[in-house]
């Protein structure tokens, strides 16, 4: 596995994955998109370890979408983790969750979340959300390299 990867989906329920990416590729934007299920797997991904230790680290996604409420280890811990290591802070972490809790907002960007998006419950609200997300992070911004 040592293909470029854009976007990382971190997405433990399968309807709000298949949303994610049906939305995405729509625009053209899922050629280069990997899921996983849950923060283990997710940190695995990201720092190249057990199911993934044959990836190349170096090819880093050029954003995730990272669930909060899932098992093993949340999307708090996985962006703690993300946002401490030097060799992956500069990963845009995009919070997609449907908690609208204050203290996961507040402790999303202390750890250094780049956008926190809660999801709209309808599906095209939420497609429209992901498309607009999909096309800001790999199209108009400027990622750190």
């Amino acid at each position: 596995m040592n293909n470029k990867v854009e976007i990382l989906l971190v997405e433990d329920n399968p309807h709000d994955a298949e949303l994610t990416i049906r939305a995405l590729k729509r625009i053209n934007l899922a050629n280069s998109l990997i899921h996983v299920e849950d923060g283990s797997e997710a940190l695995d991904f990201i720092f190249a370890n057990g199911a993934f230790a044959d990836r190349q680290v170096e090819n880093r996604p050029r954003v995730i979408l990272l669930d909060i409420k899932m098992p093993k280890i949340d999307g708090i811990e996985v962006l703690r983790q993300i946002k401490s290591n030097d060799t992956t802070k500069t990963i845009p972490v995009v919070i997609m969750t449907s908690s609208k809790e204050e203290q996961d907002i507040i402790t999303s960007y202390n750890l250094g979340v780049n956008s926190y998006v809660v999801k709209p419950v309808d599906f095209e609200g939420f497609a429209k959300a992901v498309s607009e997300l999909g096309l800001y992070w790999l199209i108009t911004n400027q990622a750190a390299r």
